[in-house]
């Protein structure tokens, strides 16, 4: 009789697996994950050793039925064009009533790629670790760190047609659902556990300094997915900020991609020349950068021309710039700052705000309160959007927490991570 004797790290690998799918505690639960896990382990040693191509290509057959098993088919498993796994939660088509209530039935935006309406959207359900220049989205890995805004674009174009980064108007679709379910996520907001329950933890993964302590990916609680399941998107507040497509300000103009076009598979659509990068109007119009009227963000007071990073006041929506936080020549830097509680962002009196900015939370809408975050931002230079928070952002995390704080080229930060996407 063929007897399966687990070592014992295939035995802690089991138990991640179990905890990072909350599995139930049955002989077929524990097979999952299990399974699960032993796939996750062979896709890492495959990719890591280079021999790809060399197992049957029904090799993730088996760890597909085991997620789907597992969540009740709201996760599955994606191949990339090399056959490698990545675990992801699918999102099918949703209206503008469905997760803002009223009787708007417009398609999300999220759904919108190019003009063209997607049944469904798929996105990792784990912050992306990198191997062979490509990202993926297995459980309990170390996210990937030190990496500028086009590597992590890169990274996604590079596991073939469909895949792409996560962009913003998907992260808001998911943050929307949460708040619609009233299961806003807690996550590594204290260095490993939940600044506002600090009874949850998750399973350390790497030390960044004094202040910093990721946690592995998808190892706290269920709290800490995006819809208090098994089967939600892990880790979007706290633990790493992360870079998200479509959304920048450029010298403080507010400057989207319209609808989910930044989904498509194109390595020029988020380029800094792209001309898919719009500005909007105060009649809802998108407009090219220059034209007047258009949304930005101003600061309340004078800035400066310190060389230092430092804290200029308060931000507000207006149509022109009256207060650069930073009047130096080095605008790629990091200098003054403008910062409020996301909910609390003003609004130049009596300016109007399109839907669509509260849609795509660019500016507090109805459904915003002080635990969705922070809004940050610098308006010089061009600014490249990451959404969340990190492992020592207390109260300051949250679904709609936004920062306007580093340019695209910047690769210093143990602090942002990103995930990969995918659509037809």
């Amino acid at each position: 009789m063929n007897v399966h004797i687990e070592t014992d790290e295939q035995r802690e690998a089991r138990l991640y697996a179990e905890r990072s799918f909350h599995a139930p505690d049955t002989p077929e639960g524990r097979e999952c994950a299990g399974c699960v896990s032993r796939k996750s382990a062979e896709a890492i040693e495959q990719l890591r050793s280079g021999r790809l191509g060399r197992l049957p290509e029904n090799r993730f057959d088996e760890m597909k039925i085991c997620v789907e098993n597992m969540t009740g088919g709201a996760n599955t498993v994606l191949l990339d064009d090399e056959g490698m796994p990545s675990i992801v939660v699918g999102l099918p088509k949703m209206r503008l009533c469905d997760l803002y209530g009223g009787d708007d039935e417009s398609i999300h935006p999220a759904w919108i790629v190019d003009g063209s309406i997607k049944e469904m959207i798929y996105v990792s359900k784990y912050m992306n670790f990198v191997a062979r220049d490509r990202a993926y989205s297995l459980p309990m890995r170390d996210p990937h760190v030190f990496f500028t805004f086009d590597d992590g674009v890169r990274f996604c174009l590079n596991k073939g047609r469909g895949w792409h980064l996560l962009t913003n108007v998907e992260w808001m679709a998911l943050a929307q659902q949460s708040k619609r379910l009233g299961t806003r996520p807690r996550g590594n907001t204290d260095r490993g556990r939940a600044y506002d329950a600090p009874w949850e933890k998750g399973v350390p993964s790497a030390m960044n300094g004094t202040d910093v302590q990721r946690t592995a990916a998808g190892s706290g609680p269920v709290t800490w997915n995006h819809n208090h399941q098994p089967s939600g998107v892990a880790d979007l507040v706290g633990n790493m900020f992360e870079w998200v497509g479509g959304l920048r300000l450029m010298n403080g103009e507010i400057q989207i991609i319209n609808q989910n076009t930044a989904a498509v598979y194109s390595a020029t659509m988020l380029a800094p020349d792209s001309h898919y990068w719009r500005a909007l109007t105060t009649k809802g119009d998108l407009a090219a950068h220059g034209e007047l009227d258009t949304y930005k963000i101003d600061g309340m007071v004078p800035g400066d021309s310190l060389e230092e990073d430092h804290l200029l006041g308060r931000p507000i929506v207006r149509t022109e710039i009256r207060h650069r936080s930073y009047l130096g020549p080095h605008i790629s830097g990091n200098q003054g700052f403008l910062d409020c509680q996301f909910c609390d962002l003003q609004v130049e009196e009596g300016l109007p705000v399109p839907r669509i900015l509260q849609i795509l939370g660019v500016v507090p809408d109805e459904t915003c309160i002080h635990q969705d975050g922070i809004f940050v931002a610098r308006n010089y230079g061009e600014r490249i959007a990451v959404r969340g928070g990190k492992a020592g952002s207390l109260d300051r995390a949250g679904l709609n927490a936004l920062h306007f704080y580093n340019p695209r080229t910047y690769d210093g930060s143990a602090t942002i991570g990103f995930r990969s996407a995918f659509v037809e």
